[in-house]
């Protein structure tokens, strides 16, 4: 038991990531929409997660590099080169500062749940102060670099707000037969496809792929590691991915029939904080949303630093940049004036599209064998690789053509 705690990491911090305000909305609006009829698409991203952070970790060990550092010494070519790290630094670049907007919405929706919307500015110039706080909060614990500490506390906050939504899933005795079919008969994928894609965008996160890897690579030093990586990753993500579905469970049975606030939100888990439900729920995702806005940014500044060979270093000046320019589109993002639950589900929506893009390029380098060796992936990866890219293809393209006719 000592060891498989010790052995504990990596895996449970992707786990954590997707555990923010992003799933906990999305699957919301998930099961306050189509009840139990999504649960095969949370499933079916669940596995996805599994088998790409699998690779992502893979990667990491054998080469004990990040992916993106990976990527930029393993094309030859220089026009490729330069072409393939444009895009992967335009689409972490995008992906995290929509994804930087949700979590900032998180929190300030959390926020607003138990205090006024406070507003700056005059005609269409409007910023949520909230916004702004949450922005200079997680921009002082950055610059500082002091928030181990705090981060642990926010990560057990949303550890306890998860177990509620599991609790919650339980004593609501959800009807067995509905939720097997939704689990393994897909149906609605065309009235809601946009939330399907939300929902693979808010399970495999593009740059969980990159600060998987290069975790990893810090862990864990030789190849004898891999099974022991593998099984932290495997559990770590299912007990994530369970907490997901309890979520649409839960709110499946509230009796919700539209998600606006953070008291839509509670409405699930009632059941076991009564009127104290909004408040929960606020502590939740006021943790969520201030832990993802921290770890966002530096995540993105690793992948941006490894894809242009800078120096990796928190006291780096490029490296506090590129944070601190994800930061401010985050903020100014979640100041637009839309309404929370809309940026958050935007933001899951585009990381859905974003995905196919990181998942390729990581495709291409586990099956190198001049860099993997003996860990190269084999035929039973490459298809199922093959496969994920391609449904995430083609729902991101329904997704493009929905919002397009909508117009």
């Amino acid at each position: 038991m000592i060891k498989w705690v010790k052995n504990l990491g990596p895996g449970v911090l992707v786990s954590a990531a997707f555990i923010g305000p992003g799933t906990v909305t999305v699957c919301t609006v998930a099961g306050v929409d189509f009840g139990f009829s999504l649960l095969w698409a949370l499933l079916l991203s669940i596995i996805a997660c599994i088998i790409l952070q699998e690779m992502a970790a893979r990667v990491g060990i054998v080469t004990q590099k990040g992916l993106s550092e990976v990527i930029r010494e393993e094309i030859q070519n220089p026009l490729f080169r330069s072409l393939s790290i444009l895009l992967i630094f335009a689409a972490i670049v995008i992906g995290n500062a929509a994804y930087e907007a949700g979590n900032i919405s998180g929190a300030v929706l959390g926020i607003s749940a138990v205090l006024p919307v406070q507003e700056i500015g005059s005609g269409f110039f409007q910023v949520n102060i909230w916004s702004v706080v949450i922005g200079l909060i997680a921009f002082a614990l950055l610059a500082l670099g002091n928030y181990k500490v705090l981060e642990r506390v926010f990560i057990v906050l949303v550890a306890i707000m998860s177990i509620s939504f599991l609790v919650t899933a339980v004593i609501t005795k959800p009807d067995l037969s509905k939720l097997l079919q939704g689990l393994f008969i897909p149906r609605n994928g065309g009235a809601g496809i946009l939330t399907v894609m939300a929902l693979i965008g808010t399970t495999v996160v593009p740059y969980n792929l990159f600060l998987h890897a290069s975790l990893v690579s810090e862990k864990w030093k030789d190849r004898s590691s891999l099974k022991t990586a593998q099984k932290e990753l495997f559990w770590s993500i299912s007990l994530g991915g369970i907490v997901s579905l309890a979520i649409v469970i839960t709110a499946a049975a509230s009796g919700v029939v539209d998600v606006n606030s953070a008291a839509d939100l509670a409405a699930g888990l009632e059941p076991i904080f009564g009127t104290y439900a909004t408040w929960f729920i606020a502590i939740g995702l006021f943790a969520a949303g201030i832990s993802s806005s921290i770890t966002a940014p530096l995540a993105a500044a690793y992948v941006v630093t490894g894809c242009m060979g800078w120096k990796k270093s928190l006291t780096s000046v490029k490296f506090k940049m590129v944070w601190a320019i994800i930061l401010l589109l985050g903020v100014i993002f979640s100041s637009l004036g839309l309404q929370p639950v809309e940026i958050i589900k935007f933001a899951q929506v585009a990381n859905g599209i974003l995905l196919p893009v990181i998942a390729v390029f990581l495709l291409w380098v586990v099956n190198r064998r001049i860099l993997m060796g003996s860990a190269k992936n084999k035929l039973r990866g490459n298809i199922l690789g093959v496969l994920i890219i391609a449904i995430t293809i083609f729902l991101g393209a329904r997704s493009i053509y929905t919002v397009l006719e909508s117009l």
